[in-house]
């Protein structure tokens, strides 16, 4: 089935929200039930939605826009709608934290995800067996060097090591146009994401990148220069809708 331009996003956000204790599987199954097919009504692309494996209060969602000017839009739209007006009293409740996102946009032609709704389970689902790995970079403001690393030298490896990343994304500068939900401002990261059968598989794609002669001679050490905080890598399980998994 061929795929909507507007499920090939250009402008995404990597939310991560810190909930309230215990109360994660309550706000995934609202989530999965009442705000997927509902924002992708207006707009949006909902990419994945995930439980942090080291915080069982963290819930990591993705999701998707075609550009900025339909991401205001689209969250016009939602947030202004009846869902929202509905079931929003209630995701809220759930949530100490939401505004840790970062706006991003693919970091080359063709890095972006490109998915598929029509294959997304029906509520309910089971959480599929996967491990999904989201690893983040930081470098100064206004600095490309370390992203042409990541794009250029680090990308090519992984995919000759392990399985390819299904996105490689850096941050998106333009103005958030809908400050009703901020985001982080001053970013300048590169985000891979990864999936893979089990964790175990992860920890051999690591290792076989950290053997890797260009990787452990040039690359890795290049980005390092560059970083301004060792790179963080978010441990994810797919929720049973999520299209990332």
């Amino acid at each position: 089935m061929p795929i909507n331009p507007a499920n090939r996003p250009t402008v995404l956000e990597l939310r991560q929200y810190t909930l309230r204790p215990g109360r994660r599987d309550e706000l995934i199954e609202l989530f999965d039930r009442e705000f997927v097919e509902t924002q992708e009504a207006v707009g949006m692309a909902i990419l994945g939605q995930f439980r942090d494996l080291d915080d069982p209060d963290r819930f990591v969602w993705l999701r998707g826009f075609r550009d900025m000017a339909v991401r205001h839009q689209a969250l016009t739209a939602f947030y202004g709608g009846p869902v929202w007006a509905e079931h929003g009293p209630q995701a809220n409740a759930t949530m100490a934290d939401s505004d840790d996102v970062l706006l991003l946009r693919p970091l080359s032609r063709g890095s972006g995800f490109a998915v598929c709704p029509s294959e997304r389970p029906e509520p309910g689902a089971p959480a599929p067996n996967r491990f999904v790995s989201a690893t983040v970079w930081s470098f100064p403001p206004r600095r490309h060097d370390g992203i042409a690393l990541i794009r250029d030298g680090l990308l090519p490896v992984l995919r000759e090591t392990g399985p390819a990343p299904l996105a490689a994304l850096t941050s998106e500068t333009a103005d958030n146009t809908f400050p009703r939900l901020p985001v982080r401002t001053g970013e300048n990261v590169a985000v891979v994401v990864t999936s893979y059968p089990d964790e175990s598989a992860c920890r051999q794609h690591l290792a076989d990148v950290l053997a890797h002669p260009v990787a452990q001679d040039e690359i890795l050490p290049g980005i390092e220069r560059e970083q301004t905080a060792p790179p963080r890598t978010l441990r994810l399980a797919p929720t049973g809708r999520s299209l990332v998994s």
